[in-house]
């Protein structure tokens, strides 16, 4: 039977993971992760998210049977290695959509066909793709109400997520790694507070989601303005790193209601998930936009220049108890309620007066 890698990344799932569903279709299956670390510096993990990362692997492959291969390094090479020692006919994976992640998997799809291996991609992680989602003159949207009200209400439905398929898995696999051996976890045990308020697993995300559409999305338009009681759903690390997809968020939250987006806390909230769309769709749009002024405007802003000040902002020491409270949060929790980490950033920039790419470097 013919054997094929899905290769995992953002994607740490095994329902409605289309690269699994297509790889079990194909033969038997060989799970693979690799720790890129030959990524551009901005894209490396910082540490919390490191630490979610771990654990998310653990649950992935305990739901994968322990078949999950561990890899580090280059991805190209890996899969190369791989592709030889397994006798691999595809590869298989779910698209990412940063700039220097495009360039990276098609310099990958491109090498693995001149080799003669299937190379395959999918959309796992959006409702709708970038290329999509365009103006009647074919130019990308800049305004979010328009893209998404005229450009995704207007498109086609987005899928309904998939079941977990039957897999059939390569036999004599042999990880190079293990979880532990990529060495995610801190060395300083700082991390107890998120151990405590965060489930890293697939059925941590559903469970999550459950409370929210139960217990608070009825009231989404209101609460979610609200830092001090539960209104929000806190699914986005899960959504990050592909625990939960946004297909399965938004027709949970469509079919508890019948389809219906009447209720307004519903409607707010699948609107919510367009603004993820929308991040990635200027990301993908314009792909100086991580590092660069979405105005140029700005290019001759005079920031200033004040340590004293951006590190009284990232540990909570500004004497503001709201802005003060929620950077203390992030830092014990690695998660910030929504609304305050929209105070906390126009705080950094229109108080402060110190340069966003700052303030992002912190938060990644």
């Amino acid at each position: 039977m013919p054997i094929s890698i899905v290769w995992f990344r953002q994607d740490l799932r095994v329902k409605d993971n289309p690269a699994l569903v297509a790889a079990a279709k194909a033969g038997q299956v060989l799970p693979v992760y690799i720790y890129d670390d030959t990524v551009v510096e901005h894209a490396q993990l910082g540490e919390a998210s490191n630490w979610w990362l771990h654990h998310a692997l653990a649950s992935l492959n305990a739901a994968l049977d322990s078949k999950l291969i561990i890899a580090k390094g280059n991805p190209l090479t890996v899969l190369q290695q791989l592709c030889t020692q397994y006798n691999v006919e595809g590869v298989y994976w779910n698209r990412m959509y940063e700039p220097w992640a495009i360039s990276r998997d098609k310099n990958i799809k491109q090498s693995l066909k001149d080799a003669g291996v299937l190379a395959k991609s999918y959309n796992g992680s959006l409702l709708w793709e970038p290329m999509q989602v365009l103006k009647k003159d074919e130019t990308p949207y800049k305004v979010f109400t328009p893209y998404f009200k005229n450009g995704c209400l207007s498109a086609q439905e987005p899928r309904y997520p998939q079941d977990t398929p039957n897999l059939a898995f390569a036999s004599n696999i042999s990880s190079p790694l293990t979880i532990d051996e990529l060495a995610l976890l801190p060395k300083i045990p700082w991390d107890s507070s998120m151990k405590r308020l965060w489930d890293v697993s697939e059925k941590g995300a559903q469970d999550k989601l459950s409370r929210f559409i139960t217990e608070a999305i009825k009231e989404y338009d209101d609460d979610r303005n609200i830092p001090s009681i539960k209104g929000t759903s806190q699914l986005s690390p899960y959504l990050h790193f592909g625990q939960l997809s946004p297909n399965q968020a938004w027709y949970a939250v469509r079919d508890a209601f019948g389809g219906s987006m009447e209720n307004r806390g519903v409607y707010v909230y699948l609107s919510e998930l367009g603004w993820r769309e929308f991040s990635y769709y200027l990301m993908f749009h314009f792909d100086d936009i991580q590092n660069k002024n979405f105005n140029p405007k700005f290019d001759k802003f005079p920031w200033a220049d004040n340590q004293e000040h951006l590190r009284a902002w990232q540990f909570g020491k500004t004497g503001i108890p709201i802005v003060d409270a929620g950077m203390r949060e992030l830092y014990e929790t690695g998660y910030m309620h929504n609304r305050v980490s929209m105070i906390v950033a126009s705080f950094l920039v229109k108080n402060l007066l110190i340069d966003w790419r700052q303030g992002e470097r912190w938060f990644w």
